[in-house]
């Protein structure tokens, strides 16, 4: 019902803002019929007028839900072209405001998109990791992303993720109740860097993401602490 009412906003709101709504809805109730808490933290930090570039680790199918019913910022994604031909799924990306980009021709293109983005007052919402962890390990950040937003002078909020692998974990169908921990960071500013220092922003934001996944989640410490001791 709701995947209907949110495809028949495409023909009266290109903007995507009751589509976000109806994703939210529809998030939340997956949330509340499988027993998931979310416990958020940080949230204060943020300016609402402000539109972000979020970047969080990556443990369950359900970080999308838990994010989009724990930010209160209209959020976009970031998705491959290729997504366009797919119906359904496709057209409701394209016509709702989230950002279909080609990688292999990504540049100014790209970055006029985002400009787009971010006038509507919309966030994006990246997982730079590429994949879903499967034992809570923060897995290495592609840097690409980080350079799209050095380029556009973009704010990121470095967001972590606590438990959610405990829900769904990757490569199996069953989901369990749990209690989720997301820890929202202060704004860093892209003001003043370059192309060049994407990689060591990326750098800082990995490590503090996986500060936080250590501190509250005591499997990820002790895997990181093995891992530590073995390159040692």
């Amino acid at each position: 019902m709701l995947g209907s009412v949110s495809l028949a906003s495409m023909l009266v709101d290109r903007r995507g803002n009751f589509a976000h709504k109806c994703a939210q809805a529809w998030s939340w109730l997956i949330l509340a019929t499988t027993s998931v808490s979310v416990q958020v933290k940080g949230l204060d930090q943020l300016d609402p007028k402000q539109p972000y570039v979020f970047v969080s680790n990556h443990q369950s199918i359900y970080d999308f839900p838990i994010l989009i019913t724990s930010i209160p910022f209209q959020l976009r994604i970031l998705a491959k072209s290729s997504l366009r031909a797919f119906p359904v799924l496709g057209w409701h990306l394209q016509h709702t405001g989230h950002l279909l980009i080609d990688r292999a021709r990504s540049g100014r293109a790209t970055l006029a998109s985002i400009a787009s983005l971010m006038g509507r007052g919309h966030s994006l919402i990246l997982f730079p990791e590429g994949t879903r962890s499967i034992n809570g390990e923060v897995l290495r950040f592609k840097p690409g992303i980080f350079s799209l937003a050095i380029e556009a002078n973009l704010p990121v909020v470095p967001v972590a993720v606590i438990g959610s692998r405990h829900v769904m974990r990757k490569g199996r169908l069953m989901t369990c109740p749990g209690n989720v921990e997301l820890v929202v960071h202060q704004p860093l500013s892209t003001v003043g860097l370059g192309r060049s220092d994407a990689r060591g922003f990326s750098t800082r934001v990995h490590e503090i993401i996986t500060d936080t996944v250590c501190l509250h989640d005591r499997v990820t410490k002790r895997t990181a602490d093995s891992i530590v001791e073995a390159a040692g």
